[in-house]
């Protein structure tokens, strides 16, 4: 057993255990879950290796649930569920160091991290162990994480990998919240939710049975102030934007095949040396230096927040949310008669990749028939079937803080906005 908390243990046999000791699996150690959260919530430093191994206790608890249902245990055999369970153990050793907030910026050279896993499942320890010790075709694998599935069975393995809810859902929110010291995502009954799972109506996907509704509810519920709260608080998106600038301004000058290989902090020192004394050595230097120094929130917008400047700015690519930035930072200038450098002028946008909706199946057993939670749940209806992006990603404009109080002072900003806009 391997202890995870809080106070869970985790099953490991042998062949789990020759995964987990492969130096890809074991680099997964020195990436930290949530990166630049625990700039705002410090005990937030739990690990992808952790997560992992508790992705892999999930799938366990919904392959001992699904087992009893015949129309799965039909479909799918003892080697298709030892595959879903090697697959939720590696489900996430593509991930680098600062992984998503890097792809949300969706830079030409970026790979997306299914994609890059392969170079570690295809060969080295992790290929021979699975062909090995677990029997399994590291391509299968590979197909099964990131490939498009194309027969039922497939379909329905990679729902539970990634779908409404899914292994990998339910141990990140718990796991999220609790190192973070929130309540948000442990408001949700795991153990009534994975009980409730069967096949969906198509047979190719999870459902819940009614009496895993109000638990499916608090899921999205869950999610939903992780979102607000937590993963997109203004300030871990301070943070966020002040790296994606960092990275847009040296990822040229990069090996970025070698360097998301890298640790955590081997690549934070990869990045400071590329950066030299130029602005990008600012901008790393506040998150990762000796003293914190965080860019400061100007504005903000949503769907319900001057709506017009939120339609302008969100989800646009992030090369002319830079271009765009550095206009207004022209335009402030002019206005203050002081410079302010292209640098100190972050826009955060919700990317431009939208979440998925969450919806599923619901089944009524008594009068033999499915619903979509959806249409049952006012909930669902509210905070999934709604767009979720632009209720919790809000589009923010961050400066640094030596020209905070005289950016506050100036007149009719949202004016100044569009001006730097209608420029880009």
């Amino acid at each position: 057993m391997i202890r995870l908390p809080p106070g869970i243990d985790v099953p490991i046999t042998p062949r789990v255990r020759a995964l987990v000791d492969t130096p890809e699996f074991r680099r997964l150690a020195k990436i930290s879950q949530l990166g630049l959260v625990s700039l705002v919530y410090p005990a937030a430093r739990h690990t992808r290796y952790e997560h992992s191994l508790g992705v892999y206790r999930v799938a366990l608890g919904f392959l001992s649930r699904l087992g009893a249902d015949e129309r799965f245990a039909a479909l799918v055999g003892p080697a298709d569920a030892e595959l879903l369970l090697a697959a939720a153990l590696l489900h996430d050793l593509g991930h680098w160091p600062f992984c998503h907030p890097i792809e949300d910026i969706r830079l030409p050279k970026t790979p997306e991290h299914e994609h890059f896993a392969n170079s570690f499942l295809l060969e080295g320890e992790v290929a021979d162990t699975l062909r090995d010790d677990w029997g399994v075709n590291p391509r299968d694998l590979v197909t099964l994480l990131s490939g498009k599935p194309t027969d039922r069975k497939s379909r329905l393995l990679q729902t539970i990998l990634s779908g409404p809810i899914d292994v990998d859902k339910i141990d990140y929110l718990m796991r999220d919240s609790l190192h973070a010291g929130v309540p948000y995502g442990r408001n949700f009954d795991e153990a009534r939710l994975v009980m409730s799972l069967c096949v969906n109506q198509a047979g190719d996907g999870i459902a819940i049975t009614e009496k895993g509704k109000t638990a499916a509810e608090m899921m999205v519920f869950a999610r939903y102030v992780m979102f607000s709260e937590v993963y997109w608080h203004h300030t871990v998106r301070s943070a966020t934007a002040m790296l994606q600038r960092a990275f847009y301004l040296l990822h040229k000058g990069l090996d970025l095949d070698a360097l998301f290989r890298m640790s955590e902090q081997t690549m934070i020192d990869a990045m400071t040396t590329a950066a030299g004394d130029g602005p990008a050595a600012e901008l790393l230097d506040g998150l990762f230096g000796p003293t914190r120094v965080l860019y400061k929130r100007l504005a903000q917008y949503s769907l319900f927040e001057q709506p017009e400047l939120y339609g302008r700015l969100a989800r646009k690519p992030y090369p002319w949310l830079a271009r765009c930035a550095e206009q207004f930072a022209s335009v402030a200038s002019t206005r203050l008669g002081r410079i302010v450098a292209p640098h100190e002028v972050l826009f955060d946008s919700p990317p431009v990749e939208l979440e998925v909706e969450f919806d599923i199946d619901v089944y009524y057993p008594k009068e033999r028939c499915y619903r979509r939670l959806g249409e049952v749940s006012p909930v669902v209806r509210t905070l999934a079937r709604e767009q979720f992006d632009d209720y919790v990603k809000r589009v923010r404009l961050f400066v640094h803080p030596r020209v905070a109080e005289d950016l506050r002072r100036l007149k009719n900003l949202p004016d100044l906005l569009a001006e730097a806009i209608d420029r880009t």
